[in-house]
């Protein structure tokens, strides 16, 4: 599919409505970003596409057009469905706006959103995003990366949800969300195992001395 899409456009085909249609959402992703720069903003209008599943570059750069292509439509409340498809690629910014819609967000469209955008949202935004879905977030506060998304927020402004949602940052703590790190090799340590082995004795050795003197 790769080298048909490429053979196309070196023969110097647009990447019109027509194309996208026969691209769809399934070879979407392997546009590169010179690619999808030449996709004219106004074919959104009249394709169906849905790259949640490509690389943020490329979820970022349609999100981009589609607005532009939607813009006409951005106080109808039409917009908010033609423009889910492409949230994954949105910025907080423009996510905090939508929140004032009562656009009733999905929780699954909710976790595919941009990481640094999600994580930006405060409880009373998500609140708003989700409108008539907020009790569905129970069901994904222990799934990524909603559960990140809590352990961010204080316990007090989850709370205010009152749907039971815990985990959250107690008054007085900060919780740090630490990386997951590959297990240590097994293979041997060599000196410093051999430091930490005599270490005890090192520091008797020390001590001994220390009440000598």
């Amino acid at each position: 599919a790769s080298v048909i899409i490429r053979r196309y456009l070196s023969l110097g085909n647009p990447l019109n409505a027509t194309a996208l249609s026969a691209i769809g959402t399934r070879y979407v992703c392997l546009l590169d970003a010179t690619e999808l720069n030449k996709i004219d903003s106004n074919s959104l209008k009249l394709v169906s596409l849905d790259p949640s599943a490509c690389p943020q570059p490329t979820k970022d750069i349609l999100y981009a057009k589609a607005k532009r292509a939607f813009s006409d439509q951005h106080n109808l409340p039409a917009y908010y469905k033609l423009i889910e498809p492409y949230l994954g690629g949105a910025p907080a910014v423009d996510l905090k706006a939508l929140s004032k819609d009562n656009v009733n967000m999905n929780v699954s469209t909710l976790a595919k959103l941009r990481k640094d955008s999600l994580m930006s949202l405060t409880p009373s935004e998500v609140q708003r995003l989700l409108g008539i879905n907020l009790h569905e977030l129970m069901k994904w506060q222990n799934r990524y990366p909603i559960q990140e998304w809590i352990q961010r927020q204080k316990q007090s402004e989850l709370d205010k949800l009152h749907i039971g949602l815990t985990g959250g940052t107690q008054e007085g703590y900060i919780n740090i969300v630490t990386p997951k790190f590959q297990q240590p090799s097994s293979a041997p340590l060599g000196p410093v195992a051999m430091t930490l082995h005599l270490l005890p004795a090192l520091l008797t050795s020390f001590l001994m001395m220390s009440i000598l003197s």
